[in-house]
């Protein structure tokens, strides 16, 4: 059981990690979940570090996309402000939208890497359709209704793959450790 929930990564967050880790890792698209991943959920234009982050993913030649459980209005918003594509609405932890999205892309599953800050919904997603996913810390305290109770969850399986050594630092994929 607790296979599906052991990410190919772990960091503290998104912002730690080097734009040339995707690249040794062979990332050319890297799906990154949008509230308390990228930015708090209340904002609807990014962050400056964000914007920095993205545009350094361009410059490497890494597409980033932006996926979300949230509504098309505010993603959408969003994603063109940093001129990237996005799945809206992405109904995670199924996986059924993201697989179509990018069968429908011609994205190929080992190209790709999902980078979010839930296991109930990001991690689930991504191994329930075979894409290797880096789970992080939320960015911000605070977090929409509708997370709640997948926090619940999330805090006893994250505290036993911790405990197993089961959440494997990013830099020892990326071999600084």
């Amino acid at each position: 059981m607790l296979k599906k929930f052991i990410p190919f990564a772990y960091a503290q967050s998104i912002y730690e990690i080097p734009v040339d880790f995707y690249q040794k890792n062979d990332v050319s698209v890297l799906l990154i979940d949008l509230d308390n991943t990228l930015d708090s959920y209340r904002l609807d234009f990014p962050t400056e570090r964000a914007k920095q982050l993205i545009m350094d993913l361009k410059k490497e030649n890494i597409e980033p996309v932006l996926i979300s459980n949230n509504g098309e209005k505010r993603v959408r918003k969003y994603a063109e402000s940093l001129a990237v594509d996005c799945l809206p609405s992405a109904r995670k932890p199924f996986s059924s939208k993201l697989k179509k999205y990018l069968k429908t892309r011609g994205i190929k599953n080992s190209e790709t890497l999902l980078v979010g800050d839930q296991l109930m919904t990001d991690v689930l997603a991504a191994k329930g359709i075979g894409i290797r996913v880096i789970l992080t810390e939320k960015i911000v305290k605070e977090d929409q209704w509708t997370t709640h109770f997948n926090r619940l969850l999330d805090r006893p399986i994250r505290r036993h793959l911790k405990k197993k050594g089961l959440l494997l630092d990013w830099r020892k994929r990326y071999g600084q450790e």
